[in-house]
């Protein structure tokens, strides 16, 4: 983390300069606003964005006459996009001196250097973090005097409190001063040289030089750790050496498509969105988590970037963008030279341009002239070395329509089709670092022909795609050939039991019989003696109330072992005896007219199994089990029964007067 503290000698500066100097400051804090700590592409948890900028400046005392510095803009924890245009737009503009014209270096003490250099200002910004770097950027037009002893002290603190100090000096056009400034720029190159944290730049103040400005002060506002990468060779490209090593730099920062609205707390100012910039059901405070009311929230804000919230007034109108609708206009804005044209420029998805086949007119004669003037234009253009820049409000990176300018290059070929690739604008390109060291050139000539020699033992091919595969099916045949050892999931009808059928109960002489819907009919009958048909019909009273109860009280049945089986026929002779009409109702009637079974015990007690088998009499038909209605299969009347217990539904039976 790298703080900026601009200390700018406003007496000193035109007018005109500091116009442009101010735009510079601008663009720097709007660069920062949408960027995120580590890189444009990371992902911060913070709320805010750090405030890493501070600005001073010098002026002179109109009524001491004496220079004073002063603090326009100082750093307080979170940076503030609109505080910061505040003291920039407000920076005094009757500051200049003329007489200092032709004055080309002023004293260190009028430049406050201890008074920015101190606990007061600099020192104290960041607090006690040893983490946060600090860098103070001394802006004027005018050269420092020798730099004296007291001055070199202040820097050397300085330097163990790990602040760097870069004078920059922007050369006022002026006649007269040009035969001096060579040697003034070379005596303070030499004061400085033995002080290592401290560096000096002279620059012409046009717009290419301050736009690179603010690129470096970026950079250094966002920290970013560069990348490194290895140039490996299959064989030695000099002696021992297989490899380069090498920094990678990125030559182009895509900036924001829009600015987003949203809504923001009153209390903190943060939008009321999570971690992904979805919004939050519930309006409650970011900070706090206190739940919002209506004049609690300001509705009308815009957000920039990641970080960074503009409160609007209510007159504020924000249009969405909408998606691109077919045709899309490229606007024809001037011819260039292919061989000036930087390939580090050209970014984005590349689309092959080809005539239409269909025109708005649906003619023929119209179709026919658009392709001979389309095929036209690529042959003029290829023959030319040259391309048409284009603009439009279009980003073909997201198919949107923007409210920023997007340009494109549209590259000819000689093969009849062109292509289009998006350029780089002016907010989006990164300087280029300057890597040119000086060596012996002798040393050089010697060098370039060694690694010529092993580069020509490289294979020289021109390149085809079609023998240049990453992987993707192979790597993706692998995988679903690992997976198929899984097996496969159950289908949706294994997963979900059938629904059982409506039945309807019948009580027949302590005998249950389901009837279906479909009008089958299954029929459990108790053991019953048939010799003594009252007592037994009292055993079976007393063992049904004993099993219910323990359904009821106990929530888990007791299951009898089994009991003798009764023939076949005299279960036969049991579920066909026919109903006397005149005979009252049994005592279990009663009981199961009053009784149901509980709902969590309806998926816990089994069905009974029933075989039809021609098995003999021996054999135990019938397993006693609680007298619980369930559905029969649909195979069989008697077949095994394997659906859940149905809540059973007793009516009291009419009797005939």
């Amino acid at each position: 983390m790298v703080m900026l503290c601009f200390l700018l000698d406003l007496r000193t500066l035109s007018p005109p300069l500091l116009r442009d100097l101010k735009q510079s400051l601008l663009q720097l804090a709007n660069f920062y606003a949408i960027s995120s700590p580590g890189g444009l592409k990371s992902i911060s948890k913070s709320k805010s964005l750090a405030d890493k900028i501070g600005l001073c400046y010098v002026i002179r005392n109109r009524i001491s006459s004496s220079s004073e510095m002063k603090e326009a803009y100082r750093p307080r924890g979170n940076f503030s996009l609109r505080d910061f245009h505040h003291a920039v737009n407000n920076l005094p503009t009757d500051a200049f001196l003329p007489e200092l014209t032709n004055n080309i270096t002023i004293s260190c003490s009028d430049a406050h250097l201890e008074t920015v250099l101190s606990d007061k200002v600099l020192y104290s910004w960041g607090g006690d973090n040893e983490d946060v770097g600090r860098k103070l950027i001394v802006i004027s037009s005018c050269l420092l005097e020798n730099l004296d002893s007291v001055t070199k002290k202040i820097l050397v603190v300085a330097a163990e409190k790990c602040v760097s100090v870069d004078f920059v000096l922007l050369e006022q056009v002026s006649s007269g001063v040009f035969s001096d400034i060579s040697e003034s720029i070379n005596s303070f190159s030499k004061n400085i040289c033995d002080l290592e944290n401290c560096s000096f730049r002279n620059r012409l103040p046009d717009a290419k030089v301050l736009c690179t400005l603010v690129k470096e002060w970026l950079n250094d506002l966002r920290d970013e750790a560069e990348l490194q990468g290895r140039l490996k060779f299959k064989r030695n490209i000099l002696e021992s050496l297989n490899q380069i090593c090498c920094n990678l730099i990125p030559s182009f920062n895509p900036i924001i498509d829009e600015f987003e609205p949203c809504q923001v707390c009153r209390c903190h100012g943060y939008p009321l969105n999570d971690q992904h910039g979805n919004k939050m059901m519930k309006s409650t405070c970011p900070v706090t988590g206190i739940e919002l009311g209506t004049l609690d929230l300001v509705c009308n804000s815009l957000k920039v970037g990641n970080q960074t919230v503009l409160l609007m007034p209510s007159f504020h109108y924000y249009t969405k963008l909408k998606q691109v609708i077919t045709p899309i206009d490229f606007n024809v804005i001037e011819r260039t030279n292919l061989g000036s044209l930087s390939e580090g420029l050209i970014v984005g998805t590349p689309f092959v341009v080809v005539p239409s086949t269909s025109n708005e007119v649906d003619d023929t004669d119209q179709t026919e002239l658009n392709n001979q003037v389309f095929q036209g234009l690529c042959s003029a253009l290829h023959s030319l070395d040259q391309g048409l820049v284009c603009s439009s409000r279009c980003n073909t990176e997201t198919m949107r329509e923007t409210p920023f300018q997007c340009y494109y290059i549209l590259l000819p070929s000689n093969n009849g089709v062109m292509l289009l690739r998006r350029l780089a604008g002016s907010e989006e390109v990164i300087p280029i670092a300057d890597v040119s060291q000086s060596f012996d050139l002798i040393d050089a000539k010697d060098m370039r022909e060694s690694v010529k020699a092993s580069l020509l033992e490289i294979e020289a091919t021109d390149y085809n795609p079609i023998s240049h595969e990453r992987g993707f099916h192979q790597k993706l045949n692998v995988l679903v050939k690992e997976s198929l050892h899984f097996g496969s999931l159950p289908t949706k009808s294994e997963e979900i039991p059938p629904e059982p059928t409506s039945t309807q109960v019948d009580t027949l002489n302590g005998s249950e019989v389901l009837k279906e819907s479909t009008g089958s009919k299954l029929a459990f009958t108790e053991e019953m003696p048939p010799l003594d048909l009252k007592s037994g019909q009292d055993k079976i009273t007393a063992r049904i109330t004993e099993e219910w109860e323990q359904l009821i009280v106990n929530e888990i049945p007791d299951i009898k072992p089994p009991t003798p089986c009764v023939s076949r026929q005299k279960l036969d002779n049991l579920v066909i005896l026919p109903l006397e009409n005149n005979k009252p109702l049994d005592e279990t009637s009663r009981i199961l007219e009053r009784l149901e079974v509980p709902r969590k015990l309806k998926a816990k007690v089994a069905s009974p199994v029933i075989t039809s088998s021609g098995a003999p009499i021996d054999a135990c038909l019938l397993t006693k089990k609680p007298l619980i209605p369930f559905q029969p299969t649909q195979n069989s009347v008697m077949g095994t029964v394997a659906s859940q217990p149905m809540k059973p539904n007793f009516q009291r039976l009419k009797r005939k007067k």
